[in-house]
């Protein structure tokens, strides 16, 4: 049985930002949301953040997730200090307790389950997660016998020439047997210049305790500023970039390219440079995505092809080709092998199957059957200034250049509509749309120049 604690409470001044550190965003995640996700494969008993700045917008921001709790540190005095506020809600407790950082967003489930299993599995009082850092100039220096059982930890200020040559270090990161530490933490002590109670302390005052290294040490970095955000952000995108490569994603230049961990992909998809993969987004088989695109929260359908173009919140089936300099947004469904092209808008539009949306148009809340053919610069007059109105235009209708549909507006099957019109009533099947003046040429005139 394990409980897990989130240290959450600090403002991260150097993030020089108003919103507390642990919910800027990594990847299209906040911190602390990174953290809570790497402890589900241990399925904790409580989930348990200790929060302090602005701890009404924190709750708020992780409201949807079910099972936390929130516990509130009113001063900041360490995080001995942030422990410390667990001993009213665990009294009776007999289990282990899992102490994270809010701010170390990279840790691995992996490494989490060795660092518990190595607790329970040697009956631990505390169990440590250190690193061993090519450059650990600033952090404490942990030293262990050979069965890595914790002999001292030396603060890097503190060490003797001969200690600094360790680079064994402390990572933050804690596994505590709650009853030895509950005993420890309401006489820790805050000898130190910072008058701040930390949990080294107690450490240090329980036995048996032993390290675990953690295998990769990009995993313990922490973000105190921007810098290391951006630093933490490219770790994340090589890891994600790898995983896809490794199965059978071509990637033509990585470094131009962004991914978050919640998009998934196919096999044989060819993702271009400068593109961006957003959200909740799924790529199918043998797509072409770029170069130059930003999709988000969007299904892509087998062989379809994307050039520098936005989808937002949208579905494109399969064969179809989008782009250049498409923009599909709020809830666009596009059918199989559809054409929509240059300069194309969709916005809340249904199109069926073998349509052509080809250049400069806008279709915007829009039922389109199938086989229709849209000319290029019609746009639908979907808004009369109160309201949005829908389009509905049948089964194989096609629109000449330049025509306005105004909504609301029902369209039949096998309607044309001649080029330049402007339609404001409904039209039945077979039907073709003149509603344009009638040209007059006036021979032999000009303006008179005075």
């Amino acid at each position: 049985m394990v409980v897990v604690a989130i240290l959450a409470a600090g403002r991260g001044t150097r993030m020089k930002s108003e919103m507390p550190k642990v919910l800027h965003t990594l990847g299209g995640k906040s911190l602390l949301e990174r953290v809570i996700d790497s402890v589900k494969p241990l399925s904790p008993s409580r989930n348990m953040v200790i929060v302090g700045y602005q701890a009404q917008l924190v709750q708020a921001a992780m409201e949807y997730l079910p099972g936390l709790e929130f516990v509130e540190q009113t001063e900041q005095l360490g995080t001995g200090h942030a422990i410390q506020q667990l001993l009213p809600h665990l009294q009776g407790y007999h289990g282990d307790v899992l102490v994270l950082n809010g701010d170390v967003p990279l840790l691995s489930s992996h490494t989490l389950l060795k660092l518990l299993q190595t607790h329970q599995k040697n009956g631990n009082a505390a169990t440590i997660l250190t690193a061993h850092l090519s450059n650990p100039q600033g952090y404490g220096r942990v030293f262990c016998n050979s069965e890595n059982v914790l002999q001292q930890i030396v603060e890097d200020k503190d060490c003797t020439a001969a200690q600094r040559q360790n680079n064994r270090v402390n990572a933050g990161v804690y596994c505590f047997c709650w009853q030895d530490l509950g005993k420890i933490l309401p006489y820790l002590q805050a000898n130190n210049a910072q008058k701040e109670y930390y949990l080294t302390d107690a450490v240090t005052q329980v036995a048996p305790v032993m390290a675990v290294d953690v295998e990769n040490s990009q995993e313990i970095m922490g973000i105190n500023n921007r810098i290391q955000l951006a630093g933490a952000y490219e770790i994340l995108q090589n890891r994600i970039k790898e995983k896809w490569m490794m199965a059978g994603v071509t990637l033509v230049d990585p470094s131009s390219i962004t991914i978050d961990e919640t998009v998934e992909s196919q096999t044989d998809v060819i993702i271009e440079p400068q593109t961006h993969l957003r959200g909740n987004t799924v790529i199918e088989s043998g797509c072409r995505i770029g170069p130059g695109c930003l999709i988000q929260n969007s299904h892509i359908g087998k062989n379809v092809t994307v050039q520098y173009s936005v989808i937002i919140d949208s579905s494109i089936s399969g064969g179809t080709h989008v782009g250049p300099y498409a923009h599909l947004r709020r809830h666009v469904e596009v059918g199989e092998g559809c054409r929509i092209g240059n300069f194309v808008e969709l916005k809340n539009t249904q199109l069926g199957v073998r349509s052509n949306v080809a250049h400069l148009s806008y279709l915007g809340d829009t039922v389109a059957g199938t086989q229709i053919n849209v000319g290029a610069g019609t746009i639908t007059a979907n808004y009369d200034g109160v309201k949005k109105h829908k389009t509905i235009i049948g089964d194989r209708t096609k629109t000449g250049s330049n025509s306005v549909l105004v909504a609301p507006l029902n369209l039949g099957n096998d309607v044309y509509i001649a080029a330049g019109s402007t339609v404001t009533d409904d039209v039945p099947n077979d039907s073709l749309v003149i509603a344009r003046s009638r040209q007059v040429v006036k021979s032999e005139w000009r303006i008179t120049q005075e």
